[in-house]
């Protein structure tokens, strides 16, 4: 007797986004079935994975980190371009981290420039963040907007407050908006309806949900994230059919049991291997959920997650 699996029919599905020019610009979304269901519809483009570089050398990264960046964390081109060179980085996301005001508080002008002087020297996509202060990033998204234009780069986070006047900068210089939320469907929604009511196109928009790391709210963002991809595909909703991003690095490598070493945490085993398996389990549980671009930070958790994801789209 022939074993008849049950399947789905999908009747949405989420939009395709181009990230970046040229022979390297990639292609996002596109899905017309939940992650990795190939045997009820399409996944006609791969989950990607953005590396992390700075703007300036941090000085909280545990030693796992440290021991493979430090020759370049005094030069984000330098940095941009041994991810690109040596670990095969398909994006790259500049984490402008120094403008935060109660920090290095680095003027918006010099890192749109830094921004600029890495767009120009790497040919593959560029995701560009700010520090998550809405006022400074207002300031310094816009002017990066406008010094890439031509480029089709992400910025983000772009969030309620700053929509309009980021939204209007990147619609006049083509670019990519991660619309950015607290982890909440309904809210996702309304920042999608706020830009698209601005005139920002929908070719422009990516959701970025915010997400926990493994230990940390992983539950929740898993759920959440769900619900979306199960609005738009299941159910049609046009606000919701957009390309996912998920800023992996900064949950993981944030945690107190990814920074501790091995002395402070004996119990938790080799600091090394522990803060590389919670960052790529965190990012293939984000994957299974709906992620199209994951922000990795160690290349052993890129290799990792890049075998598995091969692996799962093979099959």
């Amino acid at each position: 007797m022939e074993l008849k699996i049950p399947k789905e029919t999908y009747t949405g599905r989420i939009r395709e986004i181009v990230i970046g020019v040229g022979e390297k610009a990639v292609k996002v979304g596109g899905e017309s079935c939940l992650p990795f269901y190939t045997f009820e519809g399409e996944m006609p483009n791969p989950i990607r994975i953005a590396m992390d570089v700075y703007d300036y050398p941090p000085t909280d990264w545990p030693q796992a980190l440290l021991e493979v960046y430090s020759d370049v964390m005094n030069d984000p081109v330098a940095w941009a371009r041994k991810c690109i060179d040596q670990y095969g980085a398909e994006m790259i996301c500049l984490q402008l981290a120094s403008t935060d005001p109660y920090g290095m508080d680095r003027s918006s002008e010099e890192a749109a420039k830094i921004a600029k002087e890495v767009s120009d020297a790497i040919e593959v996509p560029l995701i560009v963040w700010g520090c998550g202060n809405e006022a400074k990033d207002v300031e310094t998204l816009r002017l990066v907007c406008e010094l890439c234009e031509g480029k089709r780069i992400v910025v983000g986070p772009v969030v309620e407050k700053i929509y309009t006047k980021v939204g209007a900068q990147a619609i006049a210089c083509n670019q990519v908006v991660a619309a950015s939320t607290p982890i909440d469907i309904n809210l996702a929604k309304q920042l999608n309806i706020l830009l698209s009511n601005l005139g920002v196109p929908d070719e422009q928009i990516i959701i970025d949900p915010t997400v926990g790391g493994l230990g940390y709210g992983i539950e929740y963002t898993y759920s959440v994230m769900e619900r979306i991809r199960v609005a738009a595909l299941l159910h049609e909703d046009e606000r919701l059919a957009f390309p996912i991003i998920c800023n992996v690095a900064k949950e993981v490598w944030g945690t107190k049991e990814a920074k501790m070493s091995e002395e402070e945490a004996p119990l938790l085993g080799d600091a090394k291997q522990r803060g590389v398996l919670m960052e790529a389990i965190t990012a293939m549980l984000l994957s299974l959920a709906g992620a199209d671009i994951l922000v990795m930070r160690h290349p052993d958790a890129v290799n990792l997650v890049r075998q598995a994801l091969n692996e799962l789209m093979n099959t």
